[in-house]
């Protein structure tokens, strides 16, 4: 009898070697060409449904990607790098998903002939410590001060997306927006948080001409007691609370025990009481606006409208930090804790306006607002939505360059000098390197020749002609134009990138080909599911004997 042999059923599956890194390759490929033909001026959209059956209609790189429901490991993890692209800097979401699947595209020759992958990864790293350098040789400091060049440098990176077709109004919306919002922190640097204190309102109707950067902030809401109180107010004196306007409930089920039919009364009456006080406390101050987080009863309500207070109640916090960064206020967590400096006097205007068949409150005109609202208008919800990407993209852009207020050529011209960089460079690598480092050169190709094929022009004439063109020095701004396919200097058409996005998509790219480069297994913990009314599936692995399938034995605990 031969000695057991351990067999493991079914419980872990395991792939390992070039078998996995060819199916890494493939996968982190077809991710990339999904999303190829969207890149440039020139793209195509893509119509995606979601799982409610919503339609979602876009040429954004990232908003594709969140619809895909993968199973493939790689292809997941490509995902997660539109993902980190957009939360980083907002923008070139495309680029590095197409620029990621052509390194690990060349790097497929390599691990046929049998390199190993930690050394085409140090040669990746090289090219990318390399190319960021190739960067900052080429970057052109800007003025942000300077409207008209931020103007056309924003109008320049979306100018690929959807509303590219509607020129200048989107940029205008995003500049005007995050300029507002922009915190100067001394020592030259910024604050621009455009997640936090700008509010995207989307209303369909009306046309796209009308969308507006608004002083202020609106908000979906109508005054508590419409009849009674103004629903426009010049110069309003605003209050915030964090707290409700109305009887302190107990806590925990408080029970009371009424014996005697006056105590009722008695009880009425400290309520009313309560209330007044908290009312009174509050118009000490005289606002004409006050503005609750939580609920705001009806007794309350009579208080402050006789008073010719207007209210609002169950606001979001969110929309109150806003209204507070607008006007100047302070959001109070208790009536008693008001002060003078608490009230917002920034506001110069009050106004409740009906749009179709809802309310919205407007506080706008403020003298040095922090926070503004953008408001979007426009034939349909699809065609808002996008709108909404695009303004996010665009609002990104700006605040990149507010950050670091340097540009690079657009158009595959960055992508181009820094392949014809490395080309060159490559010829000084000693050792086995040499190869994968030139072949990163050649990776970087990937962007202009993909822009080329969008404008559908002959993409081998082209891309031969611009590689002569960068080959020599002096021509580092010479590109494609997306929507001719010329090939023009990238100074005089006005196509910029802004840095920040150049340098963290070449970093995001080259990292994350390294990072599936190194993976040489694939182990799979997942059981098989069983079919219904099968027994429970043995927790510990079997032995089976050689020679004897039948006679099998548990191993001992």
């Amino acid at each position: 009898m031969h000695a057991p042999v351990l067999v493991l059923k079914d419980s872990l599956k395991r792939e390992s070697g070039s078998k996995v890194h060819h199916a890494n390759i493939q996968a982190s490929k077809a991710v990339a060409d999904i999303i190829r033909t969207t890149l440039g001026p020139r793209s195509m959209l893509k119509m995606l449904l979601d799982a409610a059956g919503g339609i979602v209609v876009t040429n954004d790189g990232n908003a594709i990607l969140r619809e895909l429901d993968l199973a493939h490991p790689a292809a997941k993890s490509m995902i997660e790098l539109s993902r980190t692209q957009d939360e980083e800097v907002g923008d070139g979401t495309t680029s590095v998903i197409v620029l990621a699947g052509e390194m690990l595209h060349v790097a497929a020759t390599f691990i046929d002939k049998n390199y190993h992958p930690t050394v085409i990864c140090r040669a990746y790293n090289k090219a990318l410590e390399d190319s960021i350098s190739v960067l900052d040789k080429i970057a052109m400091p800007i003025d942000v001060t300077d409207r008209a060049t931020m103007l056309s440098l924003v109008k320049s990176c979306i100018g690929t997306k959807f509303t590219g077709q509607f020129g200048g109004l989107i940029a205008d919306l995003a500049i005007e927006a995050t300029t507002t919002v922009g915190v100067d922190l001394g020592q030259g640097l910024r604050e621009v948080d455009i997640k936090k204190y700008i509010k995207i309102e989307k209303i369909p109707g009306g046309q796209l001409e009308d969308s507006k950067v608004l002083k202020g902030v609106m908000i979906n809401k109508d005054v508590v007691a419409p009849g009674k109180m103004r629903r426009r107010i010049l110069f309003p004196r605003i209050i915030l609370l964090d707290c409700p306007l109305e009887y302190k409930k107990g806590e925990n089920q408080t029970n009371a025990e009424l014996v005697k039919e006056e105590d009722w009364e008695i009880l009425l009456k400290l309520e009313e009481e309560y209330i007044q006080n908290m009312c009174m406390q509050i118009l000490k101050f005289k606002p004409d606006l006050v503005i609750t987080e939580k609920g705001l009863s009806d007794l309350a309500c009579h208080y402050l409208s006789k008073a010719g207070v207007s209210a609002i109640r169950r606001l979001r916090k969110t929309d109150n930090n806003r209204i507070a960064k607008a006007c100047g206020a302070v959001v109070v967590n208790r009536p008693e804790e008001l002060q003078e400096s608490d009230v917002g006097t920034g506001a110069g205007l009050f106004e409740v306006k009906k749009f179709g068949d809802e309310f919205f409150a407007f506080i706008v005109d403020c003298k040095d607002p922090k926070a503004c609202t953008v408001l979007l208008r426009g034939a349909s919800k699809d065609l808002l939505n996008e709108v909404e990407r695009n303004l996010q993209d665009a609002m990104s852009v700006a605040r990149n360059i507010l950050k670091n207020p340097k540009l690079l050529p657009g158009g595959g011209a960055t992508e181009l000098t820094v392949s014809a960089a490395l080309k060159q460079k490559s010829s000084s690598i000693e050792g086995i390197e040499k190869w994968p480092y030139e072949a990163a050169a050649v990776a970087f190709e990937a962007i202009p020749r993909t822009l080329a094929q969008n404008c559908g022009v002959n993409v081998i004439r082209t891309m031969t002609a611009l590689q002569g063109k960068h080959a020599d020095v002096g021509n580092e701004w010479t590109g494609i134009d997306g929507n001719t396919g010329d090939i023009v200097d990238m100074k005089e058409r006005k196509i910029w990138d802004s840095y920040n996005v150049k340098a963290q998509t070449f970093k995001t790219a080259m990292e994350a080909a390294c990072m599936l480069l190194r993976i040489d297994d694939i182990v799979s913990g997942i059981k098989k599911k069983q079919a219904p009314g099968a027994g429970p599936t043995p927790s510990k692995p079997k032995v089976e004997e050689e020679g004897d399938a039948d006679s099998e034995q548990i191993l001992p605990e």
